[in-house]
């Protein structure tokens, strides 16, 4: 089954003249390319000793088998011998102990210092989706894989050669060192970013983004790129240094740092870079949020940053029209400080713009009520109430008609019954007339 194709424990590469022969296939492929590292391949196999013994056969199972190519999920021979074949091909291959099982072997059916016989048909392979929503925005291709487990966090210092494509046109081609979260100061896209996230050391890829993870419905004049357009990069990632984790800081180095970003954050925000602005607010909010075993002095500090952080992103959301992340941090913000001007008019602001009248009228009365000099609430109070009115008068308005209609409804079916009804007693009255006749004509 799957389980013995894993692979096999570590060894000392072989030399190349080693490597898993592959013979001709009984059936050629279609097409010109072939899987690449990362790609999702389903296939069918059957596996064989040298003595021609059959220990395995995905077919015998009528059970296609998928995995994800150079992942080491199988013996090494299949991450190589896989990776050179195109759709629709069967071949057959020779593997060496030191690609297949090595020495241990993979008891009771493959004894130890096995070479082994695979005949491989490769249904299909399908990129590699760096998406949470899996919706194929971002597709990976590996050309060659990286070294090492870890990968660049937000925030991580990276060292990248990169090519930009659209269509055959290279628009950008450099060399750079950027931090993560700051890549639109660097004219690239979100996309690539969260691309660049999931490499590894020295690991070369073609990503392909979708309009919403390239340059989206507004283009990139500076390259010529216009909107909605499907971009290619090709990135090496030469090296990075890694942002430091919560768990890596001194509660002194986290308030520090929290002050240094908040500065920061109040720089993008001032010059309309409110996407990164969020970034540096969310800093304070993941080093200080569950801190604990503080002084006074360290807890009153580390309050007065969470509370900044937290305003700070209500207002960038409201800016960006993200409603309901700014409710979020206004509601956060108010468990510091439950009578907080700018967390109540703020949060009075989100519920305003997704038409959550009242709950914004309640707002902006208690920001008047605590602070009466505040013109700007009393401006959107007048606002939440000519809307309620306005709302009140719709839904009267609605109504009278729903109602209008159900009257008039039930007027056409009292109509439609009464003539029923003057129908059914002429139609008795022709039908005795008739009746009356014929016994007149029957006599005559």
């Amino acid at each position: 089954g799957r389980a013995a194709l894993r692979g096999a424990p570590g060894s000392a590469l072989p030399s190349r003249a080693q490597l898993p022969r592959r013979d001709p296939g009984p059936r050629e492929g279609s097409g010109t390319e072939s899987p690449m590292i990362g790609d999702k391949v389903t296939v069918h196999y059957t596996g064989w000793l040298l003595d021609g013994t059959k220990f395995d056969s995905s077919l015998d199972r009528k059970d296609k088998f998928t995995f994800d190519l150079g992942k080491g999920e199988v013996i090494k021979a299949w991450d190589i011998a896989v990776a050179t074949m195109k759709a629709g091909e069967i071949c057959r291959i020779t593997c060496k102990p030191e690609y297949a099982y090595g020495s241990a072997g993979s008891p009771p059916k493959i004894p130890p210092n096995a070479t082994l016989i695979f005949e491989i048909e490769l249904f299909e392979f399908k990129e590699e989706d760096l998406t949470d929503e899996e919706d194929g925005g971002i597709i990976r291709r590996i050309r060659k894989k990286g070294k090492g487990y870890s990968r660049p966090n937000e925030g991580a210092l990276v060292e990248i050669q990169l090519e930009g494509r659209h269509g055959d046109r290279v628009f950008d081609k450099r060399e750079l060192q950027f931090e993560i979260g700051e890549g639109d100061n660097y004219d690239l896209p979100h996309g690539l970013e969260k691309a660049i996230q999931k490499m590894e050391k020295s690991e070369e890829s073609v990503f392909y983004l979708k309009p919403n993870y390239g340059f989206g419905s507004a283009g990139k004049e500076k390259f010529q790129i216009p909107p909605d357009a499907e971009l290619q990069y090709e990135v090496k990632l030469i090296n990075f240094e890694k942002a430091k984790e919560s768990w890596e800081m001194k509660t002194e180095e986290k308030l520090e740092q929290s002050s240094i970003v908040k500065e920061r954050g109040t720089q993008y925000f001032k010059e309309g870079k409110y996407k990164r602005a969020t970034l540096q607010y969310k800093k304070i909010v993941s080093w200080l949020e569950h801190e604990s075993g503080l002084s006074d002095e360290e807890d009153a500090k580390a309050k007065s940053l969470r509370l900044a952080a937290h305003l700070n992103l209500a207002m960038c959301h409201l800016k960006l029209k993200e409603y309901s992340q700014a409710l979020e941090n206004c509601n956060k913000a108010l468990e510091l400080d439950s009578s907080n001007e700018k967390g109540l008019f703020r949060r009075g602001e989100a519920h305003l713009a997704v038409n959550d009248f009242e709950l914004a009228r309640d707002d902006f009365q208690k920001v008047i009520q605590l602070y009466p000099s505040n013109k700007a609430a009393k401006v959107q109070l007048i606002t939440c109430q000519q809307k309620i009115r306005e709302q009140h008068e719709k839904e009267k308005k609605m109504y009278a008609n729903m109602f209008q209609r159900l009257a008039d409804r039930d007027l056409k079916s009292a109509e439609t019954i009464q003539t029923s009804h003057s129908e059914d007693a002429e139609m008795k009255n022709e039908q005795n007339g008739v009746e009356d006749k014929s016994e007149v004509d029957t006599e005559a």
